[in-house]
């Protein structure tokens, strides 16, 4: 364990004072959630369309009715609670108020003499559009505190009660952020076969293999390297998209280092697939690029897989990279899947099995 532990450090340090590296692991993939978040934050129009379901039938129920219809430029869409809450999964609604049966009751208890607890309204909004969301409350209190003035004139009689509900229509930066993660995942895996071919080419490889050193040392303190790297480029890319966009991490930290971790070693084991058949540091780099580009351009990075032609869509259903990005977007904001959980892991994991029994076939040390 103790030359694994110094092999790592080692490889860290080179690393490190490799500048093209840094940028391409680091500055790149952060450059890309900038430069579209910049152009598309606050993605999604404000919390106009609002879908409407009146439970209780009171004249209560209509006088709120009637206040939001009053509002500037907000569009209400009537219908059952089930009918408007599939609109609103399907976009076409950008939130959802619910009367609930007995409101009209609990308002005039709210009103007596006495006075009681509050009467409350539902208000379905999406998780993981965390402005959307927060406009939407915006605009639902607004409301309520004029008819709270008219009915009282001191303690509230109608509250809203938050509810929360996944829709199909994330905002381009939150779908952004995990693409760009995995992108960069990809790209950290990918890229292991430049230093590898190189090393090589400089006999370094043949020098290792000729010391006390045993093989899986060798390649453990490489793949143990990028892993941390993996963790340093996660920590990095999920606090821009926090900080500057407030995309919301909705999901299970473990199921993300889960995906984080089986996504590194998936394509570092692609990049020693790479190594194995490049001859040269030029080929490795020619090879790497006509990698590189189909996985990030027709894996539903930038845009979703729906939205392409039939014949782009049955490649992508081949990419292993369309069901890391897939199943980030799953974990961190609560994305409409493209498949299944379980089916993400599963190709990933064979993906990483059928690439490791080819590097352990092919790759050669000198």
């Amino acid at each position: 364990m103790h030359a694994l532990l110094v092999l790592t450090l080692a490889n860290i340090r080179s690393f490190l004072r490799d500048r093209a590296a840094l940028f391409w692991t680091i500055a790149f993939p952060l450059i890309f959630i900038f430069l579209f978040g910049s152009i598309f934050s606050g993605g999604g129009s404000e919390p106009r369309d609002l879908g409407w379901v009146d439970e209780d039938g009171s004249a209560r129920a209509a006088t709120v009715r009637e206040a939001f219809d009053a509002t500037e430029d907000v569009v209400l869409t009537t219908g059952t609670r089930d009918d408007v809450l599939a609109k609103m999964r399907e976009g076409d609604v950008d939130a959802v108020v619910v009367v609930p049966s007995g409101f009209g009751a609990a308002v005039d208890t709210a009103t007596a003499g006495q006075g009681g607890p509050p009467a409350r309204i539902e208000v379905y909004t999406d998780p993981s559009q965390s402005q959307q969301t927060g406009a939407t409350f915006q605009l639902v209190g607004a409301v309520l505190g004029q008819l709270n003035l008219q009915m009282t004139g001191r303690g509230p009689a109608i509250v809203p009660q938050p509810q929360t509900i996944q829709t199909q229509d994330l905002t381009f930066i939150s779908y952004l952020v995990p693409s760009i993660l995995g992108m960069a995942l990809m790209q950290l895996g990918v890229f292991s076969a430049i230093p590898l071919v190189a090393d090589r080419e400089k006999l370094i490889l043949k020098r290792l293999n000729a010391t006390p050193l045993r093989r899986w040392q060798l390649v453990g303190s490489n793949v143990v390297m990028r892993l941390l790297i993996a963790i340093v480029q996660t920590g990095i890319i999920v606090a821009a998209g926090a900080v500057f966009f407030d995309v919301q991490m909705s999901g299970n930290l473990l199921a993300l280092a889960a995906l984080v971790v089986l996504g590194s070693m998936s394509f570092i084991a692609l990049g020693y697939v790479i190594a194995s058949f490049a001859k040269t540091e030029e080929a490795a780099n020619g090879m790497t690029s006509v990698v590189q580009f189909p996985l990030m351009f027709l894996s539903g990075t930038f845009f979703p897989i729906a939205a392409m032609p039939d014949v782009l869509k049955s490649v992508a259903l081949v990419l292993p990279l369309t069901y890391l990005s897939d199943a980030l977007r799953q974990v961190m904001v609560d994305g409409t899947p493209f498949a299944p959980l379980w089916v993400c892991f599963a190709v990933l994991i064979g993906f990483l099995v059928v690439c490791f029994g080819i590097a352990a076939r092919f790759f050669r040390w000198q």
